[in-house]
């Protein structure tokens, strides 16, 4: 019956217990401090791969730039400002159903604030249809009539995609072919215009001759091009700065835009991104997914894609082993977001990227992304350091209680010794979350390695264990603990040094450098784990501790005690050393 116990116990102390409650506790205080920097975490497992992110895909806008669009030219064909381009996109605008983004609203509010007249013009035009927006024809239409003439189509949408459906462009009030010559002209004014940094939308209408009964896409043929309208969105005075600091962290950020090359080129160059690392749609279209995946790697803007571009992209990164986040706030970016280790989305966002995304920002901005990646990170670490201590600490008991039981003439610890001895020890790290990560952790991404562990385990097991049999020979052959009569003094000195012991690995494993004197642990750490070594040390001597089978300890052991524990933190210390020039990480 004893034997059973006892296997019983050194089965529980084998088992780290506490997991769930410490992975549990390092998830929902990390979703506190997160909320508190304004990242809503939707589901906690996303947490910690939050932390693992090394690439980062992202939109240029609200990201990258200011999210205040604001139209600054409409110009016709010849590059001159036009009253009658503003004017057709406000119809464009104004008589449009889908959902309005910020260009839209910026064509408006410039309208009205300089013609408040055009507000009464809504009612004089009759709108006969729509032909909506999608990211394949990146354009969308109106079909509206004004009193007895005939029906209007007008389009907007990017200039490669209007163009093209263009016969003729209306100079000064006269519609003359559009000619390649003319069409190159118009591609120069639309460059310019991009190169101002501005963001270019194309606008072409027609008359058509008849009422349809149901207008379809074969209407959106043979335009006339009336001109450009040039917005801008200019870069975040932050992003910069937040650029560098993720890249510091380990990150690689990479912009997906449907957004011309032009423009986008430029964003990135202000904020420090490289815009010669380039690849637009039509090149991924050409390209199986191992090219995809090798060029990918290099790349950092990717321009004019779609949807399923983006998710191909993401795809290509993950097979390369990265752990890939994605801040998008569109439609377009709903199968992004789900295909990414972790989907971002703000609380601005349309409905189905908030449903598809992890985690939400409160604000759009990639310094509160930043913020949210290193509570990640602390999360990740504070779980991995109970992960391994648990596992090195129990494996090394066990092996000591094995060893010991092959050897002595009595059980070495009783079952409900080990038991109370476990908890205390499991105890001692409840307040791990709480406790604070080297900067060196910190500073790069990091996923979970099961050989890590068992390496780790393997490592600082069997030295917990050879301090454990230098006790064993202590209470032996120095205070004659050596025969049945003698066995509650040895499990007595044994326990006190085992929890002292185990107590102390949290502070030797919790950090790399050097405990207390390099790296100190937070507070509570501090506090919780030094009331239990008090507790290990006078269970001993009272009445509860005789319960359990404890008896007190002669003061002469303390000397021995003493010696063996600081024995074993330079030693530990030394083969910490030795383990970091091997494996060149720690946690």
């Amino acid at each position: 019956r004893e034997a059973f116990f006892f296997t019983l116990a050194v089965a529980v102390g084998l088992t780290p217990e506490l997991l769930p409650l410490i992975v549990t506790t390092n998830l929902v205080k990390g979703a506190l401090q997160m909320a508190r920097a304004q990242v809503i975490v939707k589901h906690l497992p996303a947490i910690q791969n939050l932390g693992a992110i090394d690439v980062l895909c992202t939109d240029k806008t609200g990201t990258l730039t200011e999210n205040q669009v604001t139209l600054v030219r409409h110009l016709d064909a010849g590059g001159r400002p036009s009253a009658r381009v503003l004017h057709l996109a406000y119809l464009n605008s104004a008589h449009q159903t889908g959902l309005k983004n910020l260009l839209d609203q910026a064509i408006l509010d410039q309208a009205e604030q300089h013609h408040p007249a055009w507000r009464t013009v809504r009612p004089p035009y009759h709108k006969l249809d729509e032909l909506p927006f999608d990211f394949v024809r990146r354009r969308m239409s109106v079909i509206v009539q004004q009193e007895s003439e005939p029906p209007q189509l007008i389009c907007k949408g990017a200039l490669e995609e209007i163009a093209p459906i263009c016969w003729g462009v209306e100079q000064q009030g006269e519609v003359v072919p559009l000619t390649e010559v003319v069409q190159a002209r118009i591609e120069r004014q639309g460059k310019l215009l991009q190169d101002e940094g501005l963001r270019v939308i194309a606008l072409a209408s027609k008359r058509l001759s008849y009422l349809h009964t149901q207008y379809t896409l074969e209407d959106e043929q043979d335009l006339i091009f009336a001109g450009f309208l040039g917005f801008l969105d200019p870069p975040k005075a932050s992003a910069k700065a937040t650029l560098e600091a993720l890249s510091q962290q380990g990150v690689t950020v990479k912009v997906l835009t449907g957004d011309h090359e032009g423009i986008t080129a430029w964003i990135c160059e202000e904020v420090g991104l490289d815009p010669s690392r380039l690849l637009l749609a039509h090149e991924i279209d050409g390209m199986d997914d191992e090219e995809l995946a090798e060029i990918a790697e290099q790349t950092v803007l990717f321009a004019r894609v779609n949807p399923l571009h983006k998710v191909r992209i993401l795809q290509a990164l993950k097979r390369n082993g990265h752990t890939v986040g994605y801040l998008g706030d569109g439609i377009n970016d709903a199968a992004a977001l789900r295909e990414a280790d972790v989907g971002v989305s703000v609380d601005t966002a349309v409905d189905i990227a908030k449903a598809s995304a992890d985690v939400i920002l409160l604000h759009k901005d990639l310094q509160v992304l930043a913020q949210g990646i290193l509570e990640g990170r602390k999360v990740f670490g504070n779980i991995i350091k109970y992960v391994k201590m648990a596992a090195s600490s129990n494996f090394g008991n066990a092996l000591s209680v094995l060893l010991a039981s092959a050897f002595l003439p009595f059980l070495p610890m009783l079952s409900l010794q080990l038991l109370v001895q476990n908890l205390l020890y499991d105890v001692s790290q409840l307040t791990l979350p709480w406790d604070h990560l080297d900067g060196e952790f910190l500073a790069r991404p990091r996923q979970w390695d099961a050989r890590s562990l068992a390496r780790f385990m393997l490592c600082f097991g069997p030295l917990s264990s050879l301090f454990d049999l230098t006790t064993f020979a202590v209470l032996w052959f120095v205070f004659r603990a050596n025969v049945p009569a003698a066995q509650s003094l040895f499990q007595s000195g044994w326990f006190v040094e085992g929890l002292l012991s185990q107590t102390l690995i949290v502070h030797l494993l919790r950090t790399q450098k050097i405990p207390f004197l390099q790296s100190r642990a937070s507070l509570p750490v501090i506090f919780l784990t030094g009331s239990l070594m008090l507790v290990g040390l006078i269970l001993p001597f009272t009445s509860a501790g005789r319960v359990i089978g404890l008896r007190a300890l002669p003061w002469s052991y303390f000397p021995w005690l003493l010696m063996t524990l600081l024995t074993y933190c330079v030693l530990t210390q030394f083969v910490k050393t030795r383990y970091l020039r091997r494996f060149r990480s720690w946690l």
